[in-house]
């Protein structure tokens, strides 16, 4: 959903007295973790959410955004009960770096009206727009490079949505849907604004708005947005649109109307880069057939470069961190000498280059492993395409939600992805009687499972494997292997006497 800054209160007296009521807490979310603050935040015109507001997550100490979406008709809402809940569920298992955290929901009936309330990451830093604004008000150009760090950020985020099973179309792309970090990261919201308006808009309360209802933002849509059979071509045309403001900064409009074809195409002609009018241009071409796919984008010539050594092994170290030591790069980058030499490069004409340990800062390091865990630099063009399965009420449209009939399960879902390398811990408690077994799964995609629970020497290694595949943890293919791999190691755990951990790792 999409979030933005706190609207600001303008006047100096009783800033304090202020400031105390906006942090006084409203509510409180029946676990408690979550608490409701007076202060409220701007929503972005997201369908049916007339309400947001600052709230704390009390168990990570952090903001996140408190947002309600009231329904108009008690009735009405129990008619939608069992959609709202499997929307919201579906929403949950939307996850990545470069994309809005959606954190948990829930139903509350108590009042006269039923509401749903959802609890969205806080982005503190402001939307693209605001961020482009204030850069062209320094009279500041933008940084060529920060430009394709941001093109490959929404990409990658489009990507996956794109690649999910059925696709993901987010609908509602424009430059104050997208967010931007203080540290470079970009995040994109309002993620599921399609679905709102295909859903729920006659049942929520109040006036569906959309981005596209407002002048300024005609722009970004596809001339083919709201016509049955639009599909990902629509993201695509509007990516283009704010690959373009990103790099002018703003596309002149005439007084209050809508930006028009000219005003957008003199705005790519004043691009000096002729790869990145190419870039743009293909983006935003009338035919949705002819555009290309999120992931072919990652390829233009514009954006596509060999990532260094250094990056592909930061990418290594944060996939496998879970078998590594807290602090291990600190502790590591302690036992160096720094005056040792960890690499050379020889010249047969001139003095050859001694790189040595002292070089490389150990605190702008961990800042590089940081920020390539925060998904500001993806590695998508060496990820592997495969597709994301989200159960397929994110996708449809109303007339076809009208098809679907609620109550049948849908067939589930089976992991398809190979096991590589698998690596177990087992501590037994301090009795005896059972022991908690980690079990850490790394995958042919280069993406890792962590599961855990409590084994009693009764249980069947067979039988937790083929839990395992009855979940979709893994494949029908890898449960012998995994049996035996427990079975071996069930069998050295509970034949020794200590309740030292056990720990075994094998390699496929």
């Amino acid at each position: 959903m999409t979030m933005s800054v706190p609207e600001n209160i303008s006047g100096s007296g009783g800033k304090e007295e202020e400031s105390e009521d906006e942090s006084e807490i409203l509510e409180e979310s029946p676990c408690g973790r979550w608490q409701k603050r007076r202060e409220q935040v701007s929503q972005g015109n997201v369908p049916g959410i007339e309400s947001a507001y600052l709230a704390m997550d009390t168990e990570e100490g952090v903001e996140v955004v408190w947002n309600e979406v009231q329904f108009s008709d008690k009735k009405v809402f129990k008619s939608f009960e069992e959609r709202i809940r499997e929307m919201f569920e579906n929403l949950m298992q939307v996850e990545h770096p470069n994309i809005v955290k959606f954190h948990k929901y829930w139903l509350d009936m108590r009042e006269s009206r039923a509401r749903v309330i959802f609890i969205t990451e806080y982005m503190s830093s402001g939307s693209l727009k605001q961020f482009l604004k204030k850069t062209k008000k320094n009279h500041k150009t933008m940084n060529v490079k920060a430009w394709k760090r941001w093109c490959t950020q929404i990409l990658s985020a489009l990507s996956y949505l794109h690649s999910c099973d059925p696709p993901i179309i987010h609908g509602n792309l424009t430059c104050d849907t997208i967010f931007i970090q203080h540290n470079g990261l970009i995040k994109i919201g309002s993620v599921w604004h399609r679905l709102f308006v295909n859903v729920f808009a006659e049942a929520i309360h109040g006036n569906v708005h959309q981005h596209r209802d407002e002048v300024r933002n005609q722009h970004f849509f596809a001339p083919e947005y709201g016509i049955a059979g639009d599909d990902y071509a629509i993201d695509i045309f509007s990516f283009g649109i704010c690959a373009l403001e990103m790099a002018v900064l703003e596309i002149q409009a005439n007084g209050d109307n809508a930006v028009s074809k000219e005003a957008i195409d003199h705005a790519g002609q004043s691009l000096e880069d002729p790869l990145m009018r190419e870039f743009i241009q293909s983006c935003v071409l009338t035919e949705a057939k002819t555009r290309p796919t999120a992931h072919d984008l990652l390829f233009h010539r514009v954006l596509f470069e060999v990532h260094s050594l250094k990056l592909l092994a930061a990418h290594c170290f944060i996939n496998n961190q879970y078998l590594l030591p807290e602090n291990c790069v600190e502790e590591k980058t302690k036992s160096f000498d720094p005056n040792g030499i960890m690499a050379e490069i020889n010249h047969r004409d001139r003095p050859g280059v001694h790189l040595k340990y002292s070089h490389v800062s150990p605190l702008e390091l961990d800042k590089f492993l940081e920020d390539v865990k925060n998904g500001i630099y993806p590695l998508m063009n060496f990820a592997s395409q495969r597709p994301h399965p989200i159960p397929r009420a994110l996708s449809l449209s109303q007339e076809q939600m009208e098809t679907v009939k609620t109550p049948t399960p849908e067939p589930q879902e089976t992991e398809t992805r190979k096991v590589v390398q698998i690596h177990c811990n087992l501590e037994a408690n301090e009795e005896g009687t059972r022991s908690h077994l980690s079990l850490f799964l790394k995958m042919d995609d280069r993406l890792h499972r962590q599961l855990s629970c409590d084994v009693l020497p009764s249980d069947s290694p067979k039988d937790l494997a083929s839990e395992l595949v009855h979940h979709a943890f893994i494949s029908e293919e890898d449960c012998e292997k995994l049996a035996c791999f427990l079975e071996d190691a069930l069998c050295k755990h509970w034949s020794g006497t200590s309740t030292s951990p056990t720990a075994m790792a094998v390699m496929y």
